[in-house]
């Protein structure tokens, strides 16, 4: 079947997109990112080789874009390069599915207005998400959408891995560990085979560290148990923002700094983490070039952080067999990896200093007793296989 797939990634200030062919096994045509949502207008495209594709965006002025002000300019950039005539259908990252989406969905009016009763649990991030899907409800209302969710990965978990101590009633209305950052894992559990062999199926712990961050225990592949829980503020420290935190901390913020639900919001989410501590930056590359002692700071206690998380995930599934990086840290940050490693000896992990330096695959020696291994993630391609699966394109005994 000819034709295209998109993909989309709406944030709050930038949305990214991706083409792939309409096929069993989608194939990436293009990739880019709009950025300036509420700012200055920004527009960058690539091909599938990683070339840079003309901007040529019509005319808007220099206006803050909306999303969608922002998706009616992409829609004409692809219409002029021959691809918004050829869509099949969109596909969706979706921060929040809560309890009831443990799987991909194709979108309806049923669908949205669920997905838009679940802001409560992700509201800085799913009020973007529906942004998008509503805004091609608007200029493309026949072409089918599918919603993927970020926590949809670990819903294998068993419910002791997904439980507060909190009285029932709380619970039962919805209060619990999610986690995030599944689509990412997903793609990390199909590819664990070629790297790891047998050893994907045994006890393994993958780091997606970048400005958000996670970890995932994972037993045969499924989520076992993860860092982040009912937010995805809790677990490892991130760019901007804390993770794990003594909530007594944020009555002390209230009570005694009369600081507002707002204000220590905004500090927890964008005012913490690597920016915090280092009052420098919360991009790692910078942290590691600076030579300020705050700077140094921050970073040991992202790799501390994360080395103590390794610790306890690696206690919900009996061991470790292989230790997985990924995302932008996971994948780019020698140094980082190199310090977590270090501090996960005792489980088994014993670095290839020259390896892990050569950013290769493996980067434990071949005596180690738990492999670590550097894996570059690919949510998109994800999305785009569940967009095609569900709309029954590459399947010819499926109907669009």
């Amino acid at each position: 079947m000819s034709g295209e797939i998109l993909v989309l990634n709406s944030g709050s200030s930038s949305i990214k997109f991706a083409l792939y062919t309409a096929a069993r096994d989608p194939a990436l045509v293009l990739q880019g990112m709009i950025s300036g949502i509420d700012a200055s207008p920004g527009f960058s495209a690539e091909d599938a080789d990683g070339r840079p594709l003309p901007a040529n965006l019509p005319e808007g002025g220099a206006a803050p874009l909306t999303h969608e002000t922002a998706l009616a300019r992409l829609f004409d950039w692809l219409a002029r390069g021959g691809h918004s005539t050829e869509l099949l259908g969109a596909g969706h990252r979706v921060v929040h599915g809560g309890v009831r989406y443990a799987e991909p969905v194709r979108i309806d009016a049923g669908v949205y207005a669920e997905l838009e009763r679940l802001v409560p649990l992700a509201p800085l991030h799913q009020p973007h998400n529906l942004a998008a899907i509503r805004v091609l409800m608007k200029l493309l209302p026949d072409l089918p959408q599918v919603a993927c969710f970020d926590t949809a990965f670990h819903r294998t978990q068993p419910m002791i891995a997904q439980s507060f101590a909190l009285p029932r009633e709380i619970t039962a209305g919805g209060v619990q560990r999610y986690g995030f950052h599944g689509l990412s894992y997903e793609y990390i559990a199909g590819v664990l085979p070629q790297t790891l062999g047998t050893r994907a199926d045994g006890r393994v712990v993958v780091a997606h560290l970048g400005a958000g961050a996670s970890m995932c225990a994972m037993l045969r592949r499924r989520s076992v148990a993860t860092t982040m829980g009912f937010t995805a503020l809790e677990g490892l420290m991130m760019g901007t923002r804390t993770g794990a935190i003594d909530p007594g901390v944020l009555f002390y913020l209230m009570r005694e700094k009369s600081m507002t639900p707002a204000q220590v919001e905004d500090l927890l989410y964008h005012r913490s983490g690597l920016l915090g501590v280092s009052g420098v930056s919360s991009d790692m590359r910078l942290l590691l070039a600076s030579t300020d002692p705050h700077a140094r700071e921050a970073i040991e206690l992202f790799c501390y952080r994360a080395a103590r998380e390794l610790g306890s995930l690696a206690a919900t599934v009996g061991g470790l067999d292989a230790l997985v990086f990924t995302a932008g840290i996971g994948e780019r940050a020698a140094p980082v990896r190199a310090r977590i490693c270090k501090q996960a000896r005792w489980l088994g992990v014993e670095l290839d200093e020259a390896a892990n330096r050569e950013h290769r695959a493996v980067i434990s020696t071949p005596s180690s007793r738990a492999t670590a291994c550097v894996i570059p993630t690919d949510e998109e391609i994800i999305i785009a296989r569940h967009t095609g699966r569900l709309l029954g394109i590459g399947n010819p005994g499926r109907a669009n």
